[in-house]
C-alpha cells in the first residue's frame, strides 16, 4: 500500500500539485515565523534509471597514442598562409629555403611502417622501421610501435644537425596520425606534410570471399 502511493506522488502532474496544496497551507498559516521549515523535494523518476545508458552517454576515453585524436581545426584556419604558393619554393624556414630542407618519407601499411629521411637531392641518410626498433610480429603493425620509430628517426636526425622537415606520408595503416606525432615529440618542427598516397580508379578485381 505504502509503496503504490509512493509510486503516485512521483508522477509529475501529482507532485506539482502536493507541493502547490503545500505551499499555499504554509503561506496561509503562521508556521515560518515560529518554526525553521524549509520545502521538500521528491526524487526524480529518472533515479533508478539504468547504469549502462548513462556509461554509453559519456564520452569514451582517448586510449591512442598521445594526441591521435586531438585536431585543433580552428586554430589551423586561421592562418592565411597555410597552403602554398608561387613564392613557397623560396620562403625562408630557420634561415633554410622550403626547396631545400629534408624529407621524412613515410610508408604506412598495416604491418609495419617504414621512414627514410633524405636530403632536397633525394640521397639517403637515415632508414627506420618498427621491425628495426625492437617490435615482432603483429606489434610491427601498431601506432605505438610507429610513434617510438618516429621519436628514434628524430634523435638521430638531431644528431646529424637537422631540426626542421617536411614529411611525406604514404599508405592507409594505423601508424599515420601516429608517427607524425612522434616526430613533433621527438623534437623535429614539421613545415609541411603531403600525402601521395596512390589512388586507382580502375582497381583489380577484389579476391573471392572466404568460405565458411
Amino acid at each position: 500500500m505504502l509503496k503504490s502511493l509512493l509510486n503516485i506522488i512521483k508522477l509529475p502532474t501529482t507532485e506539482r500539485l502536493c507541493l502547490q496544496a503545500f505551499q499555499s497551507q504554509i503561506r496561509s498559516s503562521n508556521i515560518l515565523n515560529n518554526v525553521n521549515a524549509r520545502c521538500m523535494h521528491i526524487t526524480s523518476i529518472n533515479f533508478g534509471q539504468d547504469r549502462r545508458t548513462l556509461a554509453a552517454s559519456t564520452p569514451k576515453k582517448d586510449e591512442g597514442v598521445d594526441g591521435e585524436r586531438v585536431v585543433d581545426i580552428d586554430n589551423i584556419l586561421k592562418h592565411n598562409d597555410i597552403f602554398p604558393d608561387i613564392n613557397t619554393p623560396n620562403k625562408l624556414f630557420n634561415d633554410i629555403p622550403f626547396k631545400e630542407i629534408p624529407i621524412v618519407n613515410i610508408k604506412c601499411t598495416p604491418n609495419n611502417t617504414l621512414m627514410t629521411m633524405s636530403d632536397y637531392k633525394g640521397t639517403v641518410k637515415i632508414i627506420h622501421t618498427c621491425g628495426t626498433e625492437g617490435f615482432k610480429h603483429a606489434k610491427k603493425g601498431t601506432n605505438v610501435a610507429a610513434q617510438a620509430t618516429a621519436i628514434t628517426l628524430c634523435k638521430k636526425a638531431i644528431n646529424m644537425g637537422y631540426k626542421t622537415v617536411r614529411v611525406r606520408i604514404r599508405g592507409l595503416g594505423p601508424g599515420r596520425a601516429s608517427s607524425i606525432k612522434g616526430i613533433q615529440m621527438g623534437g623535429l618542427e614539421i613545415i609541411s606534410i603531403t600525402d601521395y598516397t596512390p589512388v586507382t580508379w580502375n582497381p583489380l578485381r577484389p579476391r573471392k570471399a572466404k568460405r565458411l
